[in-house]
């Protein structure tokens, strides 16, 4: 086992967190979980002031259950999976209800999807051979930061029509063209990571 920990640690695998579920950072990413259908039902209805409400707090959540996770030694398997889980259904949720409600083009759902889908189809691979997610890279958290931007902007820029949100409609759409891109780099670094892991332990 001390050797499998040093070759995770040298491919930059993250540490092992405890096998716990009841905690209260697990039970804030459920609450982020189950509030996206809601966040995703007014976007697509155009009700863009309490969709709002509603993303501003989930965002602050997500950052309140890391810091609760750490400081309390409640860093668990399952809250690793959780976490990242909410944030892919945030986004791919919301795209498709801004591809519903005319803001978006569809194209961008379909390419998020098709990257959601290989990711999730890495992980249960992984997951097949004891292994939790992968760390995050910076580029992957420069596409999420980049869609999120884009999500926020576009519906903000749908509660009114005038030049500032038709220009903050536009800037959206390009932070969100950026976003894609960075998000299938990261995509595309995590399969390389995750191959690398699993060529390791076939070898082993």
């Amino acid at each position: 086992m001390s050797e499998q920990i040093k070759q995770e640690s040298e491919n930059g695998y993250g540490p092992e967190a405890r096998d716990i579920l009841f905690t209260i950072p697990n039970l804030i990413s459920v609450l982020r979980i189950i509030s996206i259908p809601f966040i995703a039902v007014l976007t697509s209805r155009h009700q863009m002031v309490p969709a709002l409400v509603v993303l501003a707090i989930s965002a602050a959540s997500d950052g309140l259950d890391g810091i609760i996770a750490r400081s309390f030694n409640q860093v668990s398997k399952i809250g690793q999976i959780l976490d990242p889980i909410a944030d892919r259904l945030l986004i791919f949720c919301s795209i498709l209800a801004l591809a519903v409600a005319g803001i978006i083009p569809w194209w961008m759902l379909i390419v998020v999807g098709i990257r959601d889908l290989l990711l999730a189809f890495l992980i249960l691979v992984l997951a097949q051979r004891d292994y939790g997610p992968l760390p995050v890279h910076f580029v992957g958290k420069t596409g999420t930061a980049l869609l999120m931007i884009t999500i926020v902007a576009l519906i903000f820029a749908d509660i009114w029509s005038n030049t500032f949100t038709w220009i903050l409609h536009l800037a959206g759409l390009a932070a969100g063209i950026w976003g894609v891109a960075l998000y299938w780099l990261a995509g595309l670094l995590y399969v390389k990571q995750g191959l690398s892991l699993i060529a390791e332990d076939g070898s082993h």
